[in-house]
């Protein structure tokens, strides 16, 4: 899930799909008969985001709130989604993970790469403070599979970290996971200071990411996280 400046980012952008519209000639220097040449035209012009879904689009797959059980609604300030546009996609250097990040809801911005769209919420329960998000991030070529990837990198650099705050260290501890997508992996947050522990489930479909974050239940939230994310991937296969 986007920190509030980056969906403010993406909220506000407003440039069309970049395309990629250079020409070549063949190695021989002639420009080909009229078929080849339109060929190379079109595959030289084609749309990056040609098939990748909208955040609108996004939106529609993310678990709706009859999902989630009594006493958990949604939390207006975190339901946001890019729109119909997209944004240029952009990578920043994880070598050394803010280990930090994954003590929230917007975790996945700890492999440091963004798509080009997304959809997310976050459902509270006021009563006992649980917390249950959901997110999907859309990207190009093959970098949803590499952003599944980069979780067990990311986990063997972050054994642990230190919680602003309750100054304790929180345990990290990751694992691939099957029958969730394409592809997923599942890390457990725990830490002596809490009631209960965290569970962050990534699980690829086709180009999309989807990343959820439960606390919800006696097990560090690990069944409605497994739960949603299951959710969340059916819908996605439904609409390919």
């Amino acid at each position: 899930m986007r920190l509030l400046s980056s969906a403010a980012t993406l909220l506000a952008a407003t440039a069309l799909p970049l395309a990629l519209t250079a020409c070549s000639s063949d190695s021989s220097g002639s420009s080909g008969s009229p078929a080849t040449q339109a060929a190379k035209t079109s595959k030289s012009s084609k749309d990056p985001d040609a098939g990748l879904k909208t955040g609108a689009q996004l939106k529609k797959a993310l678990a709706p709130a009859s999902f989630f059980a009594s006493g958990f609604a949604v939390d207006p300030s975190g339901a946001r989604d890019s729109g119909t546009a997209y944004t240029s996609p952009s990578s920043a250097d994880v070598s050394k993970p803010d280990c930090a990040k994954l003590n929230g809801t917007g975790w996945i911005d700890v492999t440091g790469v963004t798509g080009v769209s997304f959809a997310q919420n976050d459902y509270v329960n006021k009563d006992t403070s649980e917390d249950i998000a959901q997110e999907i991030d859309a990207f190009r070529g093959t970098t949803a599979v590499s952003v599944v990837k980069s979780l067990e990198k990311i986990v063997s650099e972050c054994p642990e970290f230190t919680d602003s705050q309750t100054h304790s260290k929180v345990r990290i501890s990751g694992a691939g996971t099957a029958g969730l997508g394409d592809s997923a992996y599942t890390i457990t947050l725990t830490d002596s200071a809490w009631e209960n522990g965290t569970t962050l489930i990534a699980a690829r479909v086709g180009t999309d990411v989807v990343s959820v974050m439960s606390t919800d239940g006696h097990d560090n939230g690990a069944a409605t996280a497994k739960k949603l994310t299951d959710r969340i991937v059916t819908t996605l296969r439904t609409m390919a």
